[in-house]
């Protein structure tokens, strides 16, 4: 009996870890290609790094290893600019990656079932997030949603209240707390937090070296398309009211310096220009709660804030109102 005792345990402790070591097996295949490298990249502050490469053989590849909980990552081939986007979960997936089109389709995976089911939705005006968070509270997908797209189409009260119906513990949820937190530190009537960074010869300025001025601090980037649009509409603004008291103060969110400087130069940028070059790493961004650009805060001479993420006619109006 002991001896049968025995056995069972030892079968107990073999089964369970198994069950502990299980991790994720990718089989995918890459239409129309029949070889090359495929890349496992994982996600971080709205950019992608490589985490793994495999060999395609016959237009197929393999993935395998461990994740602590199903979080977004990308595959990508070496002709693909931009890696298709997925949830990787510790489960058997079956993936068929379409190169040309950067598309992506997986099965056996309820997490993506989740996440491509809405993906092609969830940037529509006219998405409901609350909706997806109620139904589905401990999902990793949900909260990445509202993490990845919402922070700044929401409103604070509307975003802390969707936020509050989130009861899982992924990462997600722990960057929504920080950036909830940051917009909390720019509400109208808050004195803008402190900053310095270097301008486009290398010396580093301060915010509070514009005390005594209306400041528009104006987050942008030389690859942004909707920021290259707004930004004739800030030279309108800037030439109009420069006498009266009024200057604008540019945060690059680039990563080359040659591109900054052009479009600086291209928009007919007359103003002090700032950035550590740092893309989304960049610190100052982060601290004024910024997740999309274009995006700007306007101060008063007291550096206070007054408004925050105004544009066209609204900038105008504001400008008019605060100024004149």
């Amino acid at each position: 009996m002991k001896q049968l005792w025995a056995i069972a345990l030892i079968s107990f402790l073999f089964v369970g870890c198994r069950q502990e070591q299980k991790g994720y097996i990718i089989n995918g295949e890459v239409e129309g290609v029949s070889e090359g490298k495929v890349y496992l990249k994982y996600f971080r502050n709205k950019m992608f790094f490589d985490m793994d490469s495999a060999d395609m053989k016959n237009g197929k590849f393999t993935f395998a290893g461990k994740v602590e909980t199903p979080l977004l990552y990308g595959i990508a081939t070496e002709n693909m600019n931009y890696p298709a986007q997925f949830f990787l979960e510790n489960t058997r997936m079956s993936v068929v990656l379409d190169e040309a089109g950067g598309n992506i389709q997986i099965k056996g995976s309820p997490a993506n079932e989740l996440f491509l089911g809405n993906a092609a939705r969830i940037q529509d005006s006219s998405y409901n997030i609350d909706s997806l968070v109620t139904k589905y509270p401990d999902s990793p997908v949900a909260a990445f949603y509202l993490y990845r797209y919402f922070t700044y189409q929401l409103s604070l009260e509307e975003l802390k209240t969707t936020r509050n119906k989130l009861s899982t513990s992924c990462p997600y949820v722990a960057d929504l707390d920080k950036i909830i937190q940051q917009l909390e530190n720019v509400q109208a009537g808050k004195v803008a937090p402190e900053f310095s960074l270097p301008d486009t010869a290398g010396v580093s300025v301060s915010l509070s070296e514009f005390r005594g001025k209306f400041v528009l601090i104006d987050f942008w980037a030389a690859w942004c398309p909707p920021c290259r649009k707004e930004n004739p509409n800030v030279v309108k603004a800037f030439h109009e009211y420069k006498d009266k008291g009024f200057t604008v103060l540019g945060i690059s969110l680039d990563r080359d310096r040659n591109q900054w400087l052009k479009a600086i130069h291209d928009d007919h940028l007359t103003w002090t220009h700032l950035s550590d070059l740092k893309y989304w790493d960049s610190e100052i961004p982060a601290l004024y709660g910024v997740r999309g650009i274009p995006a700007n805060v306007l101060l008063n001479p007291d550096g206070v804030i007054i408004a925050t993420n105004i544009s066209g006619e609204d900038l105008q109006n504001k400008l008019n109102e605060a100024i004149d």
